[in-house]
C-alpha cells in the first residue's frame, strides 16, 4: 500500500524504518517545521526529517497541516500513519482517508503525549505498543495491533522509546499487511478505563529530597533526557542525568555525603547515588569527575 507518514520525533524516525523495509511504500514524511534548539538557538530539523532526506523521501514541513489538505491529499496514498507527530489530526483530515496511530502504551492506559515518561514516573514494570485506528477524540480509535512490553530496572525514557518504537514499527507493518489482504479486525477501548498522561514542563524536573530513593530515581529515568532533572545546592543549579537508589548506609533528608568519590544525597527513606550530573556552565560528566572539579558551598541540597 502507499503509506503517508506523519511523525516528528526520534521516536517516529524508528517506526519509519521499520515500514521503509517493508513490501509498503511511503509516498511522503510530514513534520514539523525546523525548530530553534540548543544554547545557541540554532535552527534545527526534526530527526526524521534528515533521515528521510537521507532516504530519498518526499518531506513537507507544516505548522499546522490541517491548511494544507489539498497539497497532501494530492500525493494519493492508501493509508496514513502517525508516530509522535504532535499535531491534532483535523476532522476534515480524518474524513478523508484512515489512519493508523502507534502508541506506546497499552490503551485505554495513558492515553496523551506522555505514556512513556508516565510509565516510567509511575515505576511500571510493564507497558505496551498498541497500533490504533485515528480518531478524532485523543487515543479513543479502535485497537487493530498489540504486544506487551516490559520495562527493566535499567531503563529509561531513551533505552524505553527505542525498544517501544521498535516494538511499535513491527506491530504497524503486521496490521499494514493485515489490512491489505483485508484481515484486519478492530476491536473498540472501552473508554470507561481510560486513563490520560499530563504535559510535563520544565519546572517538573525539579527533585525534592523528602520524596523516596525510588520517586527521585524513576523522575530521574523518566525526564532527565527531556525537559531535565536538576537540583540547587545553594543558588547553584545541579542538573541529573542518572542516579540510583543506594541502601548502604543513611543521611537526612538533603544533605550531601560524599565518600571514596562518590555523591550521595539523603532522601525520604534512603540515599540516592548521583551517577551523572552538570554544574552551572559546566558538562555533563560523571560523578567522580564532578567531584574532582566541583567546590560544594553547602553540605545540603535546597
Amino acid at each position: 500500500m502507499r503509506i503517508l507518514f506523519l511523525g516528528s520525533s526520534r521516536f517516529s524516525k524508528i517506526v519509519l524504518d521499520e515500514v521503509l523495509n517493508s513490501s509498503h511504500e511511503v509516498v511522503a514524511v510530514v513534520c514539523q517545521p525546523d525548530r530553534p534548539a540548543g544554547r545557541a538557538q540554532k535552527l534545527t530539523p526534526p530527526e526524521i526529517k534528515t533521515y528521510a532526506q537521507e532516504k530519498g523521501l518526499k518531506v513537507l514541513q507544516f505548522e499546522n497541516v490541517n491548511k494544507s489538505l489539498d497539497e497532501i491529499f494530492e500525493l494519493k496514498f492508501d493509508l496514513f500513519v502517525t508516530a509522535s507527530f504532535g499535531q491534532i489530526i483535523s476532522r476534515d483530515f480524518l474524513s478523508r482517508s484512515t489512519g493508523l496511530n502507534v502508541h506506546p502504551s497499552k490503551l485505554p492506559k495513558y492515553r496523551g503525549a506522555t505514556p512513556l515518561q508516565t510509565a516510567l514516573l509511575n515505576g511500571d514494570n510493564e507497558t505496551g505498543v498498541t497500533i490504533q485506528k485515528m480518531e478524532y477524540e485523543l487515543d479513543s480509535g479502535d485497537i487493530v495491533m498489540y504486544q506487551d512490553l516490559a520495562i527493566e530496572n535499567e531503563d529509561d525514557f531513551l533505552s524505553l522509546e527505542e525498544k517501544s518504537a521498535k516494538l511499535g514499527g513491527r506491530l504497524l507493518v503486521k496490521a499494514l499487511d493485515l489490512i491489505e489482504a483485508k484481515q484486519a479486525v478492530f476491536v473498540k477501548q472501552n473508554g470507561e478505563n481510560a486513563t490520560y498522561t499530563k504535559k510535563i514542563l520544565k519546572e517538573d524536573g525539579f527533585l525534592d529530597f523528602t520524596k523516596t530513593a525510588k520517586e527521585i530515581v524513576n523522575k530521574v529515568r523518566a525526564i532527565g533526557e527531556n525537559p531535565g532533572c536538576y537540583f540547587y545546592i545553594t543558588e547553584d543549579r545541579i542538573k541529573v542525568k542518572k542516579c540510583a537508589i543506594c541502601t548502604d548506609f543513611s543521611a537526612k533528608s538533603g544533605e550531601i555525603l560524599v565518600k571514596n568519590k562518590r555523591f550521595f544525597i539523603g532522601a525520604g527513606d534512603s540515599l540516592v547515588e548521583i551517577l551523572r550530573c552538570q554544574a552551572p556552565n559546566g558538562k555533563m560528566l560523571d560523578a567522580r569527575d564532578f567531584l574532582n572539579g566541583y567546590r560544594f558551598k553547602s553540605e545540603r541540597v535546597n
